[in-house]
């Protein structure tokens, strides 16, 4: 994919800005709804029609009142922070760096941020995001529609290795992992198990391993941790840039 042409200035306060997040992030240990935000802007993308996507129309009422939205105007609110002092940063690139730099903060993956992304105000209507009360047909059809892959399904399922779930916004409650603040392959590992005390397992965690694809995938994530970060990697440079 061809990289989008950003000038000098905007490189310089794309770095003032990941400087900036790195400091919000680790003093309020937001990296969780960071990476839930970075991956909501950009999970509406619809492969076929070119809509949706990472554009920054999450920021839009409209958008950010969707159920599966609930709570992440505190995301939203923390990136207003970040955006007034960095104006010229459009607030696509700003969600998915917030992203980026929430999985390098809780010590995952190094990922190339790659700058360029454009603003709308036009947002899908609601239904594009998974549910979590659904199996593994809903599951294919939602990322199938996003142009990604079995193997992308499980690494961006992999990324409840941080955070928790809470009532108020999804009717879940609890953390995935004993370390919710550490990017790691853990959730692979807990999903492995089975039922572990206090952890939290989603009708959508477990169709994962109902799949005999997605279940390959759990396991290799599960044994090796660097082929899971590759991958993540890859998601990050193919579809949180789409333009």
């Amino acid at each position: 994919m061809a990289k989008p042409i950003v000038d000098t200035e905007y490189l310089k306060e794309i770095d003032k800005a990941r400087r900036d997040l790195r400091a919000l992030i680790s003093s309020k240990n937001c990296a969780p709804i960071m990476l839930r935000l970075a991956w909501h802007d950009a999970g509406t993308y619809d492969v076929n029609t070119k809509t949706g996507g990472p554009n920054g129309s999450i920021r839009n009422e409209e958008e950010y009142s969707h159920g599966s939205n609930n709570g992440l105007k505190i995301a939203l609110d923390f990136c207003e922070e970040i955006k007034s002092k960095h104006p010229k940063i459009t607030y696509a690139d700003l969600y998915q760096l917030a992203g980026v730099v929430a999985v390098e903060v809780t010590g995952g993956p190094n990922i190339d941020f790659v700058p360029g992304r454009k603003d709308s105000k036009i947002s899908p209507k609601e239904g594009r995001l998974p549910d979590a009360k659904k199996g593994v047909p809903h599951l294919k059809d939602i990322f199938y529609r996003m142009g990604l892959s079995d193997k992308d399904i499980i690494a961006l399922s992999g990324g409840h290795t941080l955070g928790r779930a809470h009532p108020e916004r999804s009717g879940f409650d609890g953390p995935w992992t004993k370390e919710p603040l550490k990017f790691d392959n853990s959730y692979f590992v807990e999903l492995l198990k089975g039922e572990s005390e206090g952890l939290l397992k989603l009708p959508t965690d477990i169709a994962l391993l109902d799949d005999p694809e997605f279940r390959h995938y759990v396991e290799l994530y599960a044994k090796v941790r660097w082929a899971y970060f590759n991958q993540m990697t890859n998601i990050n440079l193919s579809f949180f840039f789409i333009l």
